[in-house]
């Protein structure tokens, strides 16, 4: 796990994570087409306002819990925000967290089901306004605010697991629909992407 200064801003962080994982200045915000890499394969689709929104909270997540951005940790930021309550959030952030936990409970599960229940016993960003005041608030002060300072229990309860079970079952139409799709839209759009420029690989 990566272990960013708690005295530093969020903004500042995010700078640091945008710097180590070669995301560019922006972090891809502002790019028409995303990518998400799977293995050696990387997919393409439109970066629609619903991704562009979330995103920035996905980034910001990653920094106050400290999961990186390889396959694994994707899969434990996925199951931390799905044990946080992310699927209230819409559509584009309930597809891409099923997905990418339940890949992680493939070839990660112990991993993956301690991230998921440190998310339930923690909140996330995402019902926050992305502004100004959100990302002066130093790292330290955020996980003190979103319940991961001190450290929650990341032990499984009965409880932790039926809600495990059920987003196993949500995961399987989106695991049945999401990759056709996107392998359909990538299609489309390499030659788009290849036009303009280089976009960001991780998935959200």
């Amino acid at each position: 796990m990566r272990a960013y200064d708690p005295g530093q801003s969020l903004r500042d962080a995010r700078d640091v994570y945008f710097s180590e994982n070669d995301f560019g200045a922006n972090g891809g915000y502002d790019e028409p087409w995303a990518r998400v890499k799977v293995g050696p394969i990387v997919l393409h689709f439109p970066n629609t306002p619903g991704r562009k929104r979330a995103i920035r909270f996905h980034d910001l997540h990653h920094i106050v819990t400290g999961y990186d951005t390889s396959r694994v940790g994707e899969s434990e930021i996925a199951g931390w925000q799905l044990g946080s309550g992310c699927l209230r959030t819409g559509p584009v952030v309930a597809l891409f967290n099923l997905t990418a936990f339940f890949a992680g409970l493939l070839f990660a599960p112990r991993r993956v089901l301690r991230a998921y229940s440190r998310g339930r016993r923690s909140r996330n960003l995402y019902a926050r306004r992305y502004d100004d005041a959100l990302l002066d608030t130093t790292v330290g002060q955020a996980r003190n605010e979103l319940g991961l300072d001190p450290a929650p229990s990341t032990a499984l309860t009965l409880g932790d697991a039926a809600h495990v079970a059920l987003y196993a079952l949500l995961a399987v139409p989106a695991l049945l629909v999401f990759p056709p799709m996107v392998a359909v839209v990538t299609a489309i759009a390499l030659p788009l992407s290849w036009v303009s420029g280089r976009n960001r690989s991780p998935a959200m």
